[in-house]
């Protein structure tokens, strides 16, 4: 097994079985897993901020510590390796309100807003996730299996997709509105 760890503003695919992703310490950061499970591919990505607009040079530079950026570029990273969203299962954790943030800045909320808003647009829904409150995590996704695990303080458990993937009719099946 090959642990691969996705650092902050950074994203991984992969087809090996053998690769398991991991990214840790999401506080308000949101951790964004979409896996194939018949071509078993999967990708990951670490996003800090909503919005590029915020920093558009940074954004050039490090286009994955944005929602807004960063997600377009592993959804086209996951469909160049072979995913085809109808069968896409979008899992993701973090979003949370760290300690001192309050209510002014809202990013965890504003990271899970701005990429929800990037799914519709492109036909996609989220099937898991364990997002907000005030916990960090760290989560895995295993190629092979596609199993999804998150770990708080409280333990690690695998998230259940609460629903089968589905793309709304009429939406092409690669590419789109990324």
């Amino acid at each position: 097994m090959a642990l691969i760890a996705v650092g902050m503003s950074s994203m991984a695919v992969s087809r090996n079985p053998d690769d398991v992703l991991v990214t840790y310490s999401l506080g308000s950061c949101l951790g964004v897993t979409m896996y194939d499970p018949v071509v078993k591919v999967g990708g990951m990505i670490h996003c800090m901020m909503p919005l590029s607009s915020v920093d558009r040079a940074k954004a050039l530079k490090e286009p994955c510590m944005f929602v807004d950026s960063g997600v377009p570029l592993l959804l086209q990273s996951l469909f160049d390796a072979g995913l085809r969203k109808s069968r896409a299962l979008v899992r993701i954790a973090g979003g949370a309100t760290i300690a001192g943030e309050g209510e002014l800045f809202r990013i965890g909320k504003r990271n899970y807003a701005v990429l929800r808003k990037i799914l519709w647009k492109n036909g996609m829904f989220i099937a898991a996730e364990d997002v907000g409150g005030d916990v960090t995590r760290t989560i895995r996704l295993e190629i092979m299996t596609g199993r999804f695990l998150v770990k708080t303080e409280k333990g690690i458990r695998e998230l259940v997709d609460a629903k089968a993937p589905c793309c709304p009719p009429g939406l092409a099946e690669t590419g789109g509105a990324v």
